[in-house]
């Protein structure tokens, strides 16, 4: 279960915690079925029964589900009732675009200033990632690799740049927290890209072919969801 997400921790009167709301549990439930793709885009969820796996009735449901509507995550028209969120492709291209231009030049900044420890332990987090392939969870995975990410470009001293690849992390997670759900075939690829972009900072390589490199990275995973979403015409 995210970490991430606001969990109900009331204490009671002899100190002990009280047990997550009907309304929070729905909510657990629905938002890690929507994450870990059990619950595709497009899904309709059916409020009564959802009620009946949880044995509650259908109130909690539907504050769980304006909940996730508030967050983007849920979808509700009027007549067809509540599905999951469609992934906005232009809003997710364009955010995964912007990542890749701010990481390539924070990546660029801080390539002389990289310590044998700041490349150690961004090898360590890759090496869990490639030891996740073969149970591959799509969710852990995007952990893994936002945590790597985050220890290349936390190296840099521009906060300015560090607050706008903040925020497009925040816009992902927003649009859905793992596309590796959907392009799982880019994990192995994307692994032995951290590896090649490891190698470059650490034979002191050209700031700028460092930041290409991470460029090209950043926009393989797009490119590869969105060709997913339109094969090539016969």
């Amino acid at each position: 279960m995210s970490g991430r997400r606001a969990k109900t921790a009331a204490i009671a009167g002899d100190g002990g915690a009280i047990a997550p709301s009907k309304s929070q549990r729905a909510y657990d439930l629905l938002h890690d079925r929507i994450v870990d793709g059990t619950y595709s885009p497009g899904y309709r969820l059916v409020l009564d029964a959802i009620g009946r796996e949880l044995d509650m009735s259908v109130v909690p449901v539907r504050e769980a589900i304006r909940r996730l509507e508030a967050e983007g995550m849920i979808t509700f028209e009027r007549n067809i009732g509540a599905r999951v969120a469609e992934i906005d492709e232009l809003e997710y291209h364009d955010t995964m675009e912007t990542l890749s231009l701010v990481e390539g030049a924070a990546v660029m900044l801080a390539a002389g200033l990289y310590s044998k420890s700041d490349v150690d332990e961004a090898r360590a987090i890759n090496a869990q990632m490639r030891e996740s392939l073969a149970a591959f969870d799509p969710v852990q995975f995007t952990a893994l690799n936002e945590a790597f990410h985050r220890r290349l470009t936390d190296v840099c001293h521009n906060e300015v740049l560090g607050d706008v690849i903040d925020n497009g992390w925040k816009r992902l997670a927003r649009l859905r927290q793992s596309t590796f759900s959907f392009v799982p075939s880019r994990a192995i690829s994307s692994v032995d890209e951290h590896d090649a972009i490891l190698a470059l900072i650490e034979e002191g390589a050209d700031p700028r072919s460092i930041e290409l490199a991470v460029r090209a990275h950043r926009l393989a995973t797009p490119d590869a969801f969105l060709h997913r979403k339109r094969p090539a015409a016969p």
